[in-house]
């Protein structure tokens, strides 16, 4: 799709905005007007638009009130100076007119819609239109459970309408470069997507770890087939639930990496120890945005470092220990319904609380390589595109040394850096033996 096409539709709605604006208006002060009914003005055809904004509208089935609705809030972004005659003030008063809605950025000078705004739009004076409206900011409407608009918590207990009205950066960015955004963290929302350019060929593991594994690929893979087809969902519950534990730098997050993209799926993980907020209610708000955007966009979801909330419940002496229950309560329930995928991260199994622990579906041990693991570790890393010194034996590295994988790729990286401060294109073994010794310093440990 060119891009001039994409302007021509985004062009195109705001006018039929424009349009069904100054007719609300007009009939709303009674003032002559051509249309009896802001439902007269036609909205652009989009029947042969291949558009992203198109698509969106085809895809939801959005019709004209709901197609109001969307170009409102992408106006705001696209042509504010086109709302600028809802800052009108009331002669009366002296101020804005209530009936508009409306709120009043920190930096933005324009006008900026409310529910409010959107109800007038629609409904004008008409009561029973207006309660109709309610219905597109309810949670089973695609504007909420596809996150295509963003309502605000201002104003939320003191008028239906009065929350803020915008579109989400995923919808700003579709319907204007045809780019679909990924969110990642920020305020709100405490989570990350994970890639990795390893593939499985770069991740040794032992034979039962890589078993267990391929059961949690093949329920992604076959989960409608066993639910639906088998008849099974009456007795299974949705979702998949995975605890990996071990010791650090043992593959867990780069498991759960590969899972994602051998499926196709995006990988978001959740450093709890990151998450927990000071504040009551905080925690679970961040989280509940996440567990929603997850379940609507078919993620995985990996919680790193989970005895952070998932451990053993404290004995409840004061509110603080109360509320940390709690979380953990509302934290567990949240995973067990979740009808994706969760895995859960941890290096001590013996932190996860033994209630919940019986709730997965697979346990999956990642244990320190043994020398044969270490040998292919070793030469899956340096595999051949840099020099290697003759006196480097892997055999020798791999058997005298216990590292996990990550510790391998520091060491690795250390000689490296070695090797070029040495004015050398080759690692040789002194380079790799004294990157070992930082590198089991690191973990208290000598040689």
């Amino acid at each position: 799709m060119s891009e001039s096409t994409r302007l021509d539709t985004l062009e195109n709605e705001i006018d039929w905005l424009s349009q069904v604006l100054d007719t609300r208006i007009r009939l709303y002060f009674e003032q002559a007007c051509d249309y009896g009914s802001i439902y007269e003005i036609t909205p652009p055809s989009l029947d042969d638009d291949h558009s992203e904004y198109a698509a969106l509208v085809r895809k939801h089935k959005l019709q004209f009130d709901e197609r109001l609705i969307l170009i409102l809030g992408l106006t705001v972004h696209l042509r504010p100076q086109a709302l600028d005659t809802l800052l009108i003030t009331n002669g009366n008063t002296g101020r804005g007119y209530t009936e508009f809605g409306g709120w009043k950025g920190k930096v933005h000078g324009g006008f900026l819609p409310t529910c409010e705004t959107a109800a007038f739009l629609i409904a004008g004076n008409d009561l029973k239109k207006r309660i109709d409206v309610m219905r597109y900011f309810d949670e089973s409407h695609p504007f909420v459970s596809h996150d295509l608009l963003t309502f605000g918590d201002e104003g939320s207990q003191e008028a239906t309408f009065s929350r803020t009205l915008g579109v989400s950066i995923e919808t700003v960015n579709r319907c204007t470069t045809g780019i679909r955004h990924k969110p990642d963290f920020r305020n709100g929302f405490p989570a990350k997507r994970i890639e990795s350019r390893l593939d499985w060929s770069d991740l040794v593991l032992a034979q039962e770890v890589m078993d267990e594994v391929a059961n949690v690929s093949a329920w992604i893979k076959h989960q409608k087939t066993i639910m639906d087809t088998w008849g099974l969902e009456r007795i299974i519950k949705p979702g998949y639930r995975a605890l990996f534990y071990g010791p650090p730098g043992t593959g867990k997050t780069l498991t759960a990496a590969l899972l994602g993209a051998e499926t196709g799926m995006d990988v978001y993980r959740i450093d709890l120890s990151q998450v927990v907020s000071k504040y009551i209610g905080e925690t679970e708000k961040n989280l509940a945005n996440v567990f929603n955007q997850a379940e609507r966009k078919n993620w995985i979801l990996f919680f790193d470092e989970a005895d952070a909330l998932f451990g053993k419940r404290t004995q409840t002496s004061s509110s603080n220990d109360r509320y940390a229950n709690q979380e953990v309560a509302y934290l567990l329930q949240r995973v067990e319904d979740f009808p994706g995928v969760a895995i859960l991260a941890t290096n001590l199994k013996a932190n996860i609380d033994e209630a919940f622990a019986r709730r997965f579906q697979s346990l999956v041990h990642f244990s320190m390589p043994d020398v044969d693991e270490r040998g292919r570790l070793w030469r899956a890393a340096l595999n051949g595109k840099c020099k290697i010194n003759n006196d480097v034996c892997f055999q020798r590295l791999a058997e005298t040394y216990e590292l996990s994988g990550g510790g391998i790729i520091n060491v690795i990286r250390y000689g490296a850096l070695s090797a070029l401060r040495r004015e050398s294109d080759t690692i040789c073994q002194n380079d790799l033996v004294i990157g070992v010794t930082k590198e089991l310093r690191k973990e208290g440990k000598t040689l």
